[in-house]
């Protein structure tokens, strides 16, 4: 079978998972199996990977369990090109916003129907989406920054959730700039016009932003309304911690604490977590729900096997979203299981990369 007829049949695969899982009905197929297919698939047209797979000494026909698949350390993203399929086939390239030095990562996607299709069912669950109603986003709109993949999964939001208004009465941030009178504005039209809960959304920091430029105003949001934010302080000037910079949300916007999530995910990635406050009020901050079609492993920082039950490990996230690039990365983030589902996530790996991030990068990065 050719790759384009594979990639095909593995996406028409994993949008039934994605469809039954989010009705509630049974799985066409079991995630080991699936995965499996993935990952040998991907051995086979990405020469890095079968690589890694052999200096691993995993022979891909006969393992039994996903998390028997080596895992492609987030870094790699910056320096290898990982997808299965020629340059030029794909339909969107999602870029990391680089550090310091300058390195950027790049996620290929092929077919962005899956992506599209899970993104929007799970936020459906996992916010508890209910019709239509005013999004507000503190970013970018997807036509001003076409590579970002955070960018672009608000904008599937607004098409999926929002009531029909004109882009600039969504998008707040324009020309790296933060439209904070015309945010104000937006706000008070939704309370005194249109009387509905808003969603509002954006980074971390461009909510540190806004709160610094509000000073001490008040911008009460419609009863019901909640904020999202997403990303840390890498890479910043300065940091807040979360506990404050939640306070200080709900002290602006006159919402309740509880009405504050956060969204965890990555370029390298293709699914998102939520915090399962943002539907289950009584779960305490920090805890993350997985979509069916992930899983995150703590694993040992230095060997990759996964901890023990309620042991802090670094992430294995494992993504059947990932058809043409990496099923399973590992990112140097601490996570901890919790009893009843779901994972604790930590911070980043304290200094350097722990050396697990590292094991394969050879393999990995010839050409």
């Amino acid at each position: 079978m050719a790759w384009s007829d594979e990639s095909q049949s593995l996406h028409v695969r994993v949008r039934a998972f994605v469809t039954a899982s989010c009705q509630g009905r049974p799985v066409p197929e079991s995630f080991d199996a699936l995965a499996i297919d993935l990952v040998r698939f991907q051995a086979r047209f990405i020469p890095g990977y079968a690589r890694l797979c052999r200096s691993s000494d995993i022979d891909l026909d006969h393992i039994s369990r996903s998390s028997q698949a080596p895992a492609v350390p987030s870094s790699v993203f910056k320096w290898v090109r990982v997808a299965t399929f020629p340059q030029g086939e794909e339909e969107k390239q999602f870029q990391t916003s680089g550090t310091t030095l300058g390195a950027c990562g790049t996620h290929w996607i092929r077919e962005i129907a899956t992506y599209q299709q899970a993104s929007v069912a799970w936020a459906r669950i996992a916010l508890a989406l209910r019709g239509r109603l005013p999004i507000l986003v503190l970013g970018p709109s997807p036509e001003e920054a076409p590579h970002s993949s955070l960018a672009y999964m608000f904008g599937l939001f607004v098409q999926a959730f929002s009531l029909p208004v004109p882009s600039e009465e969504i998008y707040f941030v324009r020309g790296n700039a933060l439209c904070l009178e015309a945010l104000q504005r937006r706000i008070l039209q939704c309370v005194d016009e249109e009387h509905l809960a808003c969603l509002v959304l954006g980074t971390s920091f461009a909510f540190v932003h806004a709160l610094d430029a509000l000073g001490s105003k008040r911008c009460p949001l419609p009863p019901g309304s909640r904020i999202i934010h997403t990303g840390g302080f890498k890479g910043k000037s300065r940091e807040v911690p979360l506990g404050e910079l939640r306070s200080r949300m709900a002290s602006t916007f006159c919402i309740d604490e509880k009405a504050i999530g956060m969204e965890y995910g990555m370029t390298e990635l293709s699914s998102q977590f939520y915090e399962s406050i943002l539907r289950n009020q009584i779960a305490p901050w920090g805890i993350y729900e997985e979509p069916p079609w992930t899983n995150v492993i703590p694993v040992h920082p230095e060997t990759l096997i996964p901890v023990e039950e309620g042991e802090i490990g670094i992430a294995r996230i494992e993504d059947l979203l990932n058809v043409d690039s990496a099923f399973a990365i590992l990112v140097p983030d601490r996570v901890r299981r919790v009893k009843g589902g779901g994972f604790e996530l930590l911070g980043r790996f304290p200094g350097a990369p722990p050396r697990g991030c590292s094991i394969g990068m050879d393999e990995l990065l010839q050409r």
